[in-house]
C-alpha cells in the first residue's frame, strides 16, 4: 500500500515538473486564468453605464426640457447630439452614434397640461438587440419616474407619457439577428487560428519539420501552403453558417454577397496572421492549442458579440481596436442587416487590412529565421 502511493507520488513530480519546468508552462498556468478573470469581470457585463442617445425636442417647452433632464441625470445615458430636424435621426442610428434617439413631438406640455396623454417615440438601433431592449427598459423605467413627479405635482391621475417604441434593422428585436451573423465571424475566428498554429507544430512534433528545411520550397511558398488551407475552410465554414442563418432561420440578408466577401478575405488574412504567429511561438501541438484558446477568449470578450464596447472601462474600449473579431463582426451585422455597402464599410476594413499586413509581417520574419 504503501509503495503503491509513493509510485503514485513519483509520478505526480515527475508530471509537474515536466509543466513547471518549462517557463512557458508557467505562464500558461498563472497569467491567463488571472487576464481571463479580470476580463469577465470588466468586459463580460450587461449592465448598460454609457448609453448614446440623441435628441428631438420639437416641442422646446419646460416639460420637454425636465423630462430631458431626468434622462441626462440618469448614469446609464450620454447625450451624444441635440438634433434640430427629423432627418437627422436616420444619420444618427446610420452611423452608430447614437443608439436612442428621443423624439419628443410638438405640442407635449400642452397635452401634458390639459391630461391628455402624450408619446414620446424612442427610435432604437437594433443591430445589437440585447443592448437595445436593455436600452429601452431603461427609458421607460425614467419615464415611468417622470409620470409619478408631474401627476403628484399637478393633482393628476392616469397615465400622462407613453412610450412608444420603433426599432431599426431588427424590429421584433430577435436575438438571433444579432448573433448569427456575428457568428460568421466568431466560428470561423476560432476554426482558422487553431487550424493555422497547429500546422506548423505538427510537423515539429512528428519529426518531419526538418524535411521542410531540404525541401525545395522557399519560406514563402512554405508559409503560403500553412495559410491557405485554413482559409479555405474558414471561408468554407463562414458560408456554411451564412446558409443556415438563410435558409433555416429565415433572417433577411439586406446587403451584398461581394460586400461580405471582400470583409471576411481580410478578416481570414489576419486571423491567418496571427495563427502563424502562435505557430511560431509553440514547440508542441499542445502548446499551439493551449495559446489558440488563451487568444480566443480575450477576442471574444472583446468583440461586442455579448457585451456592448461602450460599456466597457476606456481603456478596454482602446484595447478593442487592436481585435480583428470586433470589425468582422460589425462588418457582418452591418451587411447582413442594415445593407452598408463597400464605402461604408471602409472604417472597419482598412483596419482588418492593417492588421493583415503587419501580423503576416512578423510571421514571414519569424517563420524564415525558424528556416535558416
Amino acid at each position: 500500500m504503501i509503495s503503491s502511493i509513493l509510485r503514485i507520488l513519483a509520478l505526480v513530480r515527475k508530471e509537474l515538473l515536466a509543466v513547471l519546468k518549462d517557463p512557458r508552462g508557467r505562464f500558461s498556468i498563472l497569467v491567463p486564468p488571472m487576464l481571463q478573470c479580470l476580463l469577465f469581470g470588466y468586459a463580460a457585463t450587461f449592465d448598460l453605464n454609457d448609453v448614446t442617445c440623441a435628441v428631438l425636442d420639437q416641442d422646446r417647452s419646460p416639460a420637454s426640457q425636465e423630462l430631458l433632464a431626468t434622462l441626462d441625470g440618469s448614469r446609464a445615458f450620454r447625450r451624444v447630439a441635440s438634433l434640430q430636424r427629423a432627418a437627422d435621426v436616420n444619420r444618427a442610428i446610420d452611423e452608430r452614434r447614437a443608439l436612442l434617439v428621443i423624439w419628443i413631438g410638438s405640442g407635449f406640455q400642452r397635452k401634458l397640461s390639459s391630461g391628455q396623454p402624450v408619446d414620446v417615440q424612442v427610435v432604437a438601433d437594433g443591430r445589437n438587440s440585447n443592448t437595445a431592449g436593455i436600452a429601452l427598459g431603461y427609458v421607460s423605467e425614467i419615464v415611468e419616474t417622470f409620470n409619478s413627479r408631474w401627476r403628484a405635482a399637478h393633482g393628476m391621475t392616469g397615465r400622462t407619457i407613453r412610450v412608444s417604441t420603433r426599432t431599426w434593422y431588427n424590429p421584433n428585436l430577435e436575438s438571433r439577428w444579432n448573433m448569427i451573423p456575428a457568428l460568421i465571424g466568431t466560428l470561423t475566428m476560432l476554426q482558422t487560428l487553431l487550424l493555422t498554429a497547429m500546422s506548423v507544430a505538427r510537423e515539429r512534433e512528428q519529426g518531419t519539420f526538418d524535411q521542410l528545411l531540404v525541401a525545395p520550397f522557399r519560406p514563402a511558398e512554405i508559409m503560403a501552403g500553412k495559410a491557405l488551407p485554413s482559409m479555405i475552410i474558414g471561408a468554407v465554414q463562414a458560408t456554411s453558417i451564412l446558409l443556415i442563418a438563410q435558409l433555416w432561420f429565415r433572417i433577411p440578408f439586406a446587403g451584398s454577397l461581394a460586400a461580405l466577401y471582400v470583409g471576411l478575405i481580410l478578416f481570414l488574412l489576419a486571423a491567418v496572421g496571427a495563427g502563424l504567429l502562435i505557430s511560431a511561438f509553440a514547440a508542441t501541438m499542445q502548446q499551439a492549442m493551449l495559446y489558440t484558446f488563451v487568444l480566443v477568449m480575450p477576442f471574444t470578450l472583446l468583440s461586442g458579440l455579448a457585451t456592448p464596447i461602450s460599456s466597457m472601462p476606456t481603456v478596454l474600449q482602446y484595447v478593442t481596436l487592436f481585435n480583428p473579431l470586433r470589425y468582422a463582426i460589425q462588418i457582418a451585422q452591418r451587411v447582413y442587416l442594415e445593407g452598408a455597402a463597400l464605402d461604408l464599410l471602409l472604417p472597419n476594413l482598412w483596419p482588418l487590412a492593417a492588421m493583415a499586413v503587419v501580423s503576416l509581417s512578423v510571421a514571414a520574419l519569424m517563420f524564415r529565421h525558424r528556416l535558416e
